[in-house]
């Protein structure tokens, strides 16, 4: 048995994949070779969750432990609320920073997103609109992370930027390369350590190897990925007619057809690039000693029920893939555990033998026993939160506070949503994933019974415990 104290971690989390592309779930025509055989040696959480299905907050949440509330990340990192202090506090425990006190080396390759961009601006292609995105994330805010090659956000797929370790904010660079390929690259070349420079070949090494694509634009995809798909043309317009049946605004139809062959390319390109990572690991002859988590952020609609793409409670935009391999210590099975993002960093830290330092800030439940022997008591919800900034007005006053915006709760079977608009109307969504899985009728008039047994019973017992000062006026 692998003492855990030894056990490397690899995290490979691409941005904004739904968990219904993978294509041994057979829910979509994608082309994933990798991803399936990956699948058959790992534990498959179907029911995985975004419980806040933005870029930053979930980000947050997965390496604290914690929910939006808590990690002061309550919406994405931008201009727009830097004033909010909208960004991950140096100050939080995260994983990480527990990794690297425990004599890991440490290694972020890719998207960071959690750092609010301040004046002057990065002169660079995501900061030339009113609202800035990127942001240099200083040394001493990457949480424990020795080695770094990454950025905050920028969605030029085939000519990204990044800060390395020692760059000033002012020295980023520019790779002509296709994203995923270039960090597959390096995080082959730091699995390998050849040389020995790369990381401490005497310490485990913990590296997160955070890909954009399949985040929009989609069409920034290297075009052997897009030839793949000329051969599933009656699939895929079979399909695109079932995914836009209930949207009825022909814009919302067209934005679907026009970018889904780009998204399943993109996704094919990590899937091969994901292949790539977890060959080096075979090569190094420590794929037997390494923790391998694959997920996503959060998922994307991509038109479907009329939503661009992500921050909503549809299960396009919450649900995401979730697979965890340790050879010998997990065994491989699919699960529909009703497992959350927060949940990962105790998991994690307790498989890697450091159940005892378990940061307390964290709210997060382990789940490392059920991981190893598929025994323990099963969630019987989900939490969802959204803050709902992007429906409001910039010159609204409510601005900038957390008391409006969407919660609600999914269990095994129902989606329940309460929307509270900054003018103080409630509306109530309710939502039967067994009877109604497109989520089409919103039953929350005619099945009141069932939405108030959902909000006392579920949602607002969460909404205590996570001190969250939403809460409705009335059920």
């Amino acid at each position: 048995m692998i003492k855990s104290n030894n056990t490397n971690l690899l995290v490979v989390m691409p941005d904004q994949m739904r968990a219904q592309t993978l294509e041994f779930l057979g829910q979509e025509p994608t082309i994933t070779p990798h991803m399936n055989k990956f699948s058959k040696e790992s534990l498959v959480f179907t029911e995985a969750i975004a419980n806040a299905p933005l870029c930053s907050p979930s980000r947050a949440m997965f390496l604290t432990g914690m929910y939006p509330i808590s990690t002061g990340v309550v919406t994405n990192c931008n201009s727009e609320f830097a004033e909010f202090n909208n960004e991950l506090n140096s100050e939080v425990i995260c994983w990480s920073d527990i990794l690297k006190g425990k004599g890991y080396s440490t290694g972020y390759i890719g998207k960071w997103h959690l750092d609010a961009p301040i004046e002057p601006y990065i002169p660079c292609k995501n900061n030339n609109q009113p609202v800035k995105w990127n942001e240099w994330c200083t040394p001493e805010r990457r949480h424990g992370f020795d080695f770094w090659h990454a950025y905050g956000t920028y969605n030029d797929h085939l000519r990204p930027m990044y800060w390395t370790n020692n760059a000033g904010r002012n020295d980023y660079q520019y790779v002509e390369k296709w994203g995923p390929e270039h960090e597959s690259d390096l995080a082959i070349e730091y699995i390998l350590n050849e040389t020995g420079e790369m990381r401490d070949p005497e310490k485990p090494f913990a590296l997160v190897v955070s890909m954009n694509p399949p985040h929009p634009p989609y069409h920034l995809v290297p075009e052997k990925y897009k030839e793949l798909y000329s051969k599933k043309e009656t699939e895929i317009e079979k399909f695109s007619k079932i995914a836009t049946l209930n949207d009825h605004d022909p814009q919302w139809q067209d934005y679907f057809r026009e970018n889904i062959r780009n998204q399943y390319a993109m996704i094919t390109g990590v899937d091969e690039n994901f292949g790539r990572i977890l060959e080096a690991l075979k090569l190094k002859r420590i794929e037997d000693s390494t923790l391998v988590i694959f997920l996503s952020d959060h998922g994307d609609c991509l038109g479907i029920h009329g939503k661009r793409a992500k921050d909503n409670p549809f299960e396009e935009s919450l649900r995401i893939p979730l697979m965890v391999r340790l050879p010998g210590i997990i065994p491989p099975r699919h699960e529909d555990f009703l497992i959350s993002i927060p949940d990962l960093c105790p998991t994690l830290l307790s498989l890697l033998g450091f159940k005892s330092v378990i940061p307390k800030s964290v709210e997060g439940i382990d789940f490392s026993e059920f991981c190893r022997t598929g025994i323990g008591e099963r969630p019987s919800s989900q939490y969802y939160f959204s803050l709902g900034f992007f429906a409001q007005k910039k010159e609204n006053p409510i601005a900038g506070k957390i008391d409006s915006g969407e919660r609600g709760i999914r269990n095994e079977r129902y989606t329940l949503v309460c929307d509270k608009e900054p003018n103080g109307n409630i509306e109530w969504y309710l939502w039967d994933r067994k009877m109604d899985p497109h989520q089409v009728k919103n039953i929350a008039k005619e099945e009141s019974e069932c939405k108030n047994n959902l909000y006392s019973n579920y949602l607002l017992p969460l909404l205590k415990l996570l001190k969250d000062p939403w809460l409705p006026d009335n059920n």
